[in-house]
């Protein structure tokens, strides 16, 4: 059946008007001039017989059926854009862009990426660190792992692995601090990573903790480098595991209070676009990693499962 469009051109025009809600704003980001931008609108008007706008004296409105119109196109229009991009980054199917906080990359992921070069040649990975999280719609990456919550039901999640967190310190340090009890931290530096700023008062308040406050001491942008700032016996950073196990396993960190592991709130995801999820060079990857990830030792022991009525409180929201 023949499809009843109007002009691409004009719906083109019509979603950017919307978008902005200013024919000042669509023609700069359409390179046409304000009265074009007029032309067109008045044109899809005509042809849906419809008011898309309500024109006021130095601005314009969306009128009901305009509202109702906007989302549609809009949808469609970043339909085609994302189906352009699959087309224009045919070229690089063979390259992998892989973002990871520089913890992860450091502490985990570098040392095992010639495993994965070795298995699969044809996959050049191209790694990008960064502290905050991908933002899919405006970043050009491919996959990314992170920490945190599947909220986005755009995206498709994989999950990896839960972390405990804890304080460690030098020996050095341990042996002059006099760490008896977590209280105890309130008398020393405290190290924080101020991405993860919630991770000391997880622990602090999961231990009963009330007199420390982490945002007095010094902040950095990474668990590797709060940690490696503990190494040198400058104050007490958390340990994440399973980053922080071997330096614990060759003696350059302690823990003054090793029964206190506690899990982090979130845990950790494979996360990509969910239409990207099946692409081949995702799949080798995600298969990599996973099979990684279930032979490394150091990983903590899986999160416990929540009680039954913890679960049909989640059920109930979901």
């Amino acid at each position: 059946m023949r499809r009843r469009l109007p002009s691409l051109n004009a719906l083109r025009t019509f979603e950017a008007a919307a978008r902005h809600g200013s024919f000042k704003a669509a023609a700069a980001e359409l390179c046409v001039s304000h009265s074009a931008v007029s032309h067109q609108i008045k044109l899809l008007e005509q042809h849906l017989d419809v008011e898309l706008f309500l024109r006021k004296a130095r601005a314009v409105e969306l009128s009901r059926i305009g509202r109702a119109y906007f989302p549609i196109l809009r949808d469609a229009f970043d339909r085609i854009a994302e189906g352009t991009e699959l087309i224009l980054l045919h070229e690089a199917q063979d390259t992998l862009t892989v973002q990871v906080y520089s913890t992860f990359a450091i502490r985990w992921l570098i040392p095992r990426l010639p495993d994965f070069r070795g298995k699969h040649p044809d996959v050049q990975v191209r790694l990008h660190t960064s502290q905050w999280d991908v933002d899919f719609a405006h970043d050009d990456i491919d996959v990314c792992v992170m920490i945190g919550q599947p909220v986005h039901r755009d995206l498709h999640y994989d999950p990896l692995f839960s972390s405990r967190i804890f304080p460690v310190c030098s020996p050095a340090f341990l042996e002059s601090a006099q760490l008896e009890q977590p209280a105890d931290l309130a008398k020393h530096p405290i190290l924080q990573v101020y991405p993860s700023e919630r991770d000391w008062w997880v622990w602090l308040e999961a231990n009963g903790v009330t007199n420390v406050d982490p945002a007095t001491g010094e902040q950095y942008d990474s668990y590797d480098l709060a940690m490696n700032t503990a190494m040198q016996g400058q104050g007490i950073a958390l340990g994440m595991e399973p980053f922080v196990t071997r330096d614990l396993d060759a003696g350059l960190l302690v823990e003054p209070f090793p029964s206190l592991r506690i899990y982090n709130e979130d845990s950790w995801y494979l996360v990509c676009r969910r239409e990207k999820a099946q692409t081949e060079k995702i799949s080798l990857f995600r298969d990599w990693l996973l099979h990684e990830i279930s032979h490394d030792t150091s990983m903590p022991p899986a999160r416990p499962e929540p009680a039954a009525e913890s679960l049909r409180g989640i059920a109930a929201t979901a």
